[in-house]
């Protein structure tokens, strides 16, 4: 019998703004549609002045069978400090929370408790700070609001601007392992590895990758990165 496997992927969409200097939020949909993924984990998905309003439309998104986790405003921002999820109608949505992270910028990460086919599944979507001792508060930021919240398996994703091996922030989160995620930065040329996905004990990553298909390689400066995540034995 075949285990069951959620998709989960994270891309940092850069407001839909590509490497020909064009916004192109169909573009951009047009990647997160290639990834198969079962939920997405998007940064920079508004536009950077306020009131922010959403780079990626929520029509578009909506159009294309995407349930978009309730983060931002009302038709206004898609996500919060640019932070959203998209998941596909298989998934049940229970609780989504923000998490304020400290920091000389604004950041903030998301939290979603989820049905899946893997059972309650908690996903926390995160953008982390460039200076690398407010990396490892945010970090740890995150990891407190884990702990305040009820236990569930855990994945976190998104883009952790750790260009290192990511040494300190396993120090910083605790007992999450970081999956051997592929190099996604910059796009053309990618040699860091700043876009990741980690998980807890409970759960295994059965393969992971990241997608450079046309036209991945100029929607964005990111590479999106996905993982398939099993329940551990």
């Amino acid at each position: 019998m075949n285990e069951p496997r959620l998709r989960i992927a994270t891309y940092n969409l850069q407001k839909c703004v590509g490497l020909d200097m064009r916004r192109r939020p169909d573009r951009s949909l047009q990647v997160i549609n290639a990834l198969k993924a079962d939920l997405v984990v998007l940064q920079e998905v508004d536009k950077r002045l306020p009131p922010r309003p959403a780079a990626l439309p929520h029509d578009l998104v909506e159009r294309d069978g995407w349930q978009i986790l309730p983060f931002g405003a009302p038709g206004g921002s898609l996500g919060w400090h640019g932070n959203a999820m998209l998941a596909r109608p298989s998934l049940t949505v229970r609780q989504t929370r923000h998490v304020e992270l400290p920091g000389l910028e604004p950041r903030g990460a998301v939290m979603a408790d989820l049905e899946t086919c893997l059972g309650p599944l908690r996903v926390v979507g995160v953008h982390l700070g460039l200076v690398r001792r407010y990396r490892l508060l945010q970090m740890k930021a995150v990891m407190r609001a884990v702990a305040r919240s009820e236990a569930m398996p855990l994945v976190l994703a998104g883009d952790f601007n750790e260009w290192r091996p990511p040494a300190a922030l396993r120090d910083a989160a605790g007992d999450v392992e970081f999956a051997p995620t592929p190099a996604s930065y910059p796009a053309l040329r990618p040699v860091g590895r700043l876009d990741r996905i980690a998980h807890c004990a409970q759960l295994d990553v059965a393969a992971i990758g990241v997608h450079r298909a046309k036209p991945a390689h100029i929607a964005s400066d990111h590479l999106p990165v996905w993982a398939d995540v099993t329940r551990h034995p």
